[in-house]
């Protein structure tokens, strides 16, 4: 995956090994295949280092402490579950676990319940029949790189997102078991990653009641088939269907029921989104009001063939993409070849599930040598789709103009 890139500067190395020291991401073993090479993102200051963390494969670095790690492009056309090793991985504060002892990990819940609960494991995962359901999880940012004029925040191409089936209990039928209280608003859910020197605000988020009790959102220990990787949340993360990754908690530890909006900092100050249908203000302008992201809107990317990638002139080639929404299901991708001048309708691979992934293909023949401008447009059951025209917010949040890759005929 990495054959013919540079190798990184040695300093770059000593940088990234010294903070994955500091944070006890490293060993022996980790050190003989930290860095690997180097690729350069498309927008300016796009050069990023590949190194590969603990259960990880050689992904993108955007920093080392905390982790932030972003998914080669390349990635989503080995099939529409993203790996494990190659998930992309997000933390707001240093402080993070290094290790957790299953045994000894316990689930608190309280506040404004009936009967106060603090669960082992084992004892979790009695509480209700395994659900499972695939979806994806979306970092809020993903995109913000490509975002003109530049904002803001963690620099990201499209890589920080990934599809997983993921294995849990429903988070309502823990908040059954603890009894709900009259007079409930929000839910509040806190992991074990912490501020480095105690004086940061924890990372704490809230749900409304209602949307806690869906049956949807889910305490999940397993990720495609296995435990949870550590960097995305082992033993336990809530994972929340349809939105942002912000909400999807990892390493859970605490669960409050509370009886008013939750004020904290990563919800009233951080992660807010402009108050209208859009998100979006004019480039260079703040909005008037705000409110917490929440649901994804519609993206669709091509997936098999990659910028700067040559196809034979005359050839029919068939090109695969993905597609995904916050949870009305996707309904038709629109594929065009000659940069939205014409569009045909792709074919819709089977339906897994309204929060995953939605593959896609459609019939390509470039019938001269040349340039080609691919694009992918879906439409979910709602009727929303995608802008041609990228809309802008000083956050850099939710990126979702249609996309192009463009190709050789040869």
């Amino acid at each position: 995956m990495t054959s013919g890139l540079p190798q990184p500067t040695r300093r770059a190395l000593l940088r990234a090994l010294g903070a994955m020291a500091a944070t006890g991401l490293v060993g022996p073993a980790m050190q003989a295949r930290a860095a690997t090479g180097r690729v350069v993102l498309p927008f300016q200051n796009g050069e990023r280092d590949l190194i590969a963390f603990p259960q990880k494969r050689p992904l993108i670095v955007l920093t080392t402490r905390p982790p932030q790690l972003e998914t080669p492009f390349s990635v989503f056309r080995e099939g529409l579950l993203t790996p494990n090793d190659a998930f992309f991985v997000r933390y707001h504060w240093s402080g993070i676990p290094t290790s957790v002892d299953p045994a000894a990990f316990r689930l608190r819940v309280g506040g404004k319940v009936n009967a106060p609960l603090e669960l082992s494991l084992d004892e979790l995962k009695r509480i209700a029949e395994p659900l499972e359901i695939v979806a994806v999880n979306q970092c809020s940012g993903n995109g913000r790189g490509h975002f003109a004029p530049r904002v803001n925040g963690g620099q990201l191409s499209n890589g920080a997102m990934g599809n997983a089936r993921w294995t849990g209990v429903p988070l309502k039928r823990v908040l059954e078991k603890a009894g709900i209280q009259a007079g409930a608003v929000q839910v509040t859910f806190g992991g074990l990653d912490r501020p480095p020197l105690g004086t940061g605000p924890s990372f704490i988020k809230a749900l409304p009641v209602e949307h806690a009790l869906d049956g949807e959102v889910m305490l999940a220990w397993s990720m495609n088939g296995e435990d949870l990787p550590l960097l995305n949340g082992y033993p336990l993360r809530l994972v929340v269907p349809g939105h942002y990754g912000t909400y999807w908690v990892k390493h859970l530890s605490d669960i409050n029921v509370i009886d008013k909006p939750f004020d904290g900092f990563w919800m009233s100050r951080a992660y807010r989104i402009p108050d209208n249908a859009c998100a979006c203000v004019e480039p260079g302008t703040a909005p008037a009001a705000t409110v917490p992201i929440n649901r994804f809107n519609v993206r669709s990317f091509v997936t098999s063939l990659l910028e700067g990638e040559t196809v034979p002139a005359g050839v029919h080639t068939t090109v695969r993409g993905i597609a995904f929404d916050g949870g009305f299901g996707i309904a038709k991708v629109a594929f065009s070849a000659d940069g939205g001048r014409t569009w045909i309708d792709a074919h819709l691979d089977r339906d897994r599930g309204k929060y995953a992934f939605r593959g896609w293909t459609a019939p390509f023949k470039p019938a001269t040598r040349g340039s080609y401008a691919l694009q992918a447009r879906a439409f979910n059951r709602a009727g929303e789709s995608q802008p041609m025209t990228a809309i802008w917010n000083p956050a850099g949040y939710m990126r979702n103009v249609v996309e192009t890759v463009t190709v050789s005929a040869v």
